[in-house]
């Protein structure tokens, strides 16, 4: 079923493209941009026509092919993608609008309302959510109530289960939007007077943390570039979800290190099946791209970084520590290392997963 609607939603939003470019589109204007063949795009116009979506501007008629357009310039959707990532009954949920300000306003809404949302960062149109599995009461209404809530969170075989109340704007986004986004499985709706409940179904995706550290040389090179090559190569791949890239800066008084002593850490989504290639990519590019033989990196599975992983990474940035000390902390919490001594500094990278920025990039902060 995800894939038809993947299907659908590239269809439909290269037709309202074409609609919004020149008023119509034919269907060699589609089968060419898909590159798929004529036959295909013309099912597709058809079946759109039959849900009204596409209207007929110009009827065929000899060789003269038909116009059509989309009824509406209004994005299908403005929740652009939407995945989910597990450790243990704990949830993380990534929600990529459109637009920053759909963001921020669900973020606020989620935060007012209760429910099972336990944390709420948003990084412009990337809101970022932590709940854990489990329902709890909200509080949804009209302003100055809170307009829309998650009160469920639920495990559904291989999928995770949101439940999501609303009312007004956030109703009409759970009814006619959410259902376009990527990654959404399905929405199940139900109504109870004025309030909308939507049970929208992700994928249950493993959430990858890889640490990456020594990669520079005397002759140059950047931790940081290299970290950011690597997220846009393991992001080409099918069921990898790019997250995010952060940089921290470790103690700049240890003599191994090659200018700054700043290490990066990369946050993914996978599915679980990939895991293992996505190790292998990842070992093999840094390998062939580092210009130092010391480079390591840290592969962690989850994203809950506990007491003791968090104390390694905040002795890394004020004190000293060894390749037998970090290989004792990884076999200890699960983490897998690969490369030179620079796995020491790149297990610290993952140890540090989570902290604020300006904690991240400045050590005279201390980790709360």
């Amino acid at each position: 079923m995800s894939r038809v609607l993947e299907r659908r939603r590239q269809f439909l939003s290269l037709m309202r493209q074409f609609t919004l470019d020149r008023g119509f589109f034919q269907i060699t204007d589609v089968a060419e941009a898909l590159q798929v063949p004529r036959s295909t795009a013309q099912d597709w116009v058809k079946r759109l026509i039959e849900e009204g979506c596409l209207i007929v501007r110009e009827s065929p008629h000899g060789r003269h092919g038909g116009h059509y357009a989309a009824v509406s310039a209004v994005p299908a959707s403005t929740c652009r993608r939407i995945f989910t990532t597990t450790d243990g009954d704990e949830v993380e949920i990534f929600h990529e609008c459109i637009s920053g300000a759909c963001a921020a306003f669900c973020g606020f809404h989620h935060t007012k309302s209760g429910g099972v949302i336990t944390a709420i960062e948003r990084d412009g149109p990337l809101l970022r959510e932590h709940g854990r599995i489990g329902e709890a009461h909200l509080k949804i209404g009209l302003y100055p109530a809170p307009a829309v809530g998650v009160g469920a969170i639920r495990r559904e075989g291989v999928n995770i289960l949101q439940e999501i109340t609303s009312i007004g704007g956030p109703a009409y986004s759970l009814t006619e939007m959410i259902g376009h986004a990527e990654g959404v499985c399905e929405v199940r709706i139900r109504r109870e007077g004025s309030l909308v409940t939507g049970e929208v179904i992700t994928q249950d995706l493993t959430h990858l943390i890889i640490g990456i550290d020594d990669t520079d040389g005397p002759d140059g090179g950047a931790t940081f570039a290299l970290a950011v090559a690597l997220l846009q190569h393991l992001g080409r791949i099918k069921g990898v979800i790019p997250i995010g890239h952060r940089v921290a800066m470790l103690n700049p008084s240890i003599e191994q290190k090659t200018v700054g002593n700043a290490c990066s850490y990369l946050e993914l989504a996978v599915d679980p099946e990939l895991v293992t290639e996505v190790t292998a990519r990842c070992k093999k590019f840094v390998g062939d791209e580092s210009r130092s033989p010391e480079w390591g990196i840290a592969v962690k599975e989850g994203f809950q970084i506990g007491p003791a992983l968090r104390a390694y990474g905040e002795c890394a940035r004020i004190g000293y520590l060894s390749r037998d000390i970090a290989e004792e902390t990884a076999a200890a919490h699960a983490i897998s290392l690969y490369g030179g001594d620079g796995v020491i500094g790149a297990l610290a990278a993952v140890a540090l997963a989570g902290v604020p920025t300006e904690t991240l990039l400045d050590l005279r902060i201390p980790i709360c």
